[in-house]
């Protein structure tokens, strides 16, 4: 005997709180949706300048000098004050997923898998992203490719979103939109406070953590992950010389050799008699922290010229640091001729400690943090 499937006819979880409704889930999103656009526009930026593609390489522009510093700190501070509007958003929303009957269409059930993908995409990106910035890594993959990868889904699937849910946004856009005044206007006032809290919450998180980009909010850098003052020399470090592998023995003979139609080597009293150039640049790493610096050594376009380069020439460099993803690196055409890009031999004005670079370390205006190779051993005409 058959016995045919039959659903309740209500819904398994009732929900008789007020506020989860289009209006509130339409004015949080509009938030969130501009903190993604902003996060994914910079991210998809720091991505092509940490990996341009060959055709790329020579057109990536070197100014403005800060440039970096600005979209990598608009990158991670749009993306921890997402995390607070993610939460808002799921809160305004949720009681949807228990909607009955669960499926009414083949257009619903795409729908709903489109929002499935949305918000597992986001929570992935956001927390992983976050976790970057503490530089802590509890999963088996490569953050980068997935990161980037991810959040190519996490844009698509909030287009689709978007254009799925147009009518019911556009209906609940302002106070004075149609959907909107269908609402109970007595919920007006408590919506308005439920907002302003979350516009509160965005705002205590963005100040208590931008300061290790945004200088003048330094004094207010409560629960970012680093500090920007903190460090050997006045200056934050990532990789120490230990964790490097670079050792005493490593540095004691060493020498530069710059390759090209007309190759030489120099010690560093030779590099420290040529021509010196004092920069004011900053480090800032793709976590999110950021800080100027005066650096001071050699011209990378000089060095390239005596050893042959032409005034188009570009520069492979090369890390005394034995493995590593960033151990060997390109300067670009813009990079490696622009009078800012140096081979540092001081920072602060003191020699360079063995976690910056010692003895010598690039440092080039709008390059990611993970680029300004140090302990550079081989720069070679390219």
């Amino acid at each position: 005997m058959r016995f045919p499937i039959r659903l309740p006819a209500d819904p398994p979880v009732s929900f008789k709180a007020r506020l989860h409704d289009a209006r509130t889930a339409t004015a949080v999103g509009r938030w969130l949706g501009l903190a993604f656009a902003v996060c994914f526009a910079t991210g998809v930026l720091s991505h092509y300048l940490q990996h341009p593609p060959h055709w790329l390489a020579d057109r990536l522009p070197s100014r403005p000098y800060w440039g970096y510093r600005f979209t990598q700190g608009l990158h991670v501070i749009s993306g921890i004050a997402a995390i607070p509007l993610l939460f808002a958003k799921l809160w305004a929303v949720y009681p949807r997923l228990f909607e009955w009957p669960p499926l009414r269409s083949v257009r619903h059930a795409l729908e709903r898998a489109s929002v499935a993908v949305l918000v597992a995409a986001g929570v992935f990106e956001l927390f992983t992203g976050l976790l970057n910035t503490f530089q802590w890594y509890p999963w088996p993959f490569s953050f980068v490719p997935v990161h980037f990868a991810l959040s190519w889904l996490l844009i698509g699937a909030l287009m689709v979103h978007l254009a799925v849910k147009w009518p019911e946004i556009q209906s609940h856009w302002t106070r004075r939109s149609p959907g909107t005044l269908a609402l109970p206007e007595a919920d007006g006032p408590d919506r308005r406070a439920l907002l302003v809290g979350v516009a509160a919450a965005v705002g205590a998180v963005t100040l208590t953590t931008a300061g290790q980009s945004v200088t003048a909010l330094g004094k207010l850098d409560l629960f970012a992950p680093r500090d920007p003052a903190v460090g050997p020399q006045g200056l934050p470090v990532n990789r120490t010389a230990k964790a490097a592998g670079i050792t005493a023995a490593a540095l004691r003979d060493w020498r530069l050799t710059v390759d090209g139609p007309r190759p030489y080597t120099l010690t560093l009293d030779e590099l420290r008699t040529m021509p010196q150039h004092e920069v004011t640049l900053p480090i800032a790493c793709v976590e999110g922290w950021s800080k100027n610096a005066r650096w001071t050594g050699v011209r990378v376009r000089d060095l390239l010229e005596r050893a042959g380069g032409g005034p188009d020439a570009r520069a492979r460099v090369e890390s005394l640091e034995p493995v590593g993803a960033y151990r060997v690196t390109e300067l670009g055409r813009e990079y490696a001729q622009d009078p800012l890009t140096l081979l540092a031999l001081r920072l602060g004005g003191e020699e360079l400690s063995p976690d910056h670079g010692y003895p010598a370390r690039i440092i080039a205006p709008n390059r990611p943090g993970v680029l300004q190779t140090k302990w550079v051993g081989r720069l070679e005409v390219a």
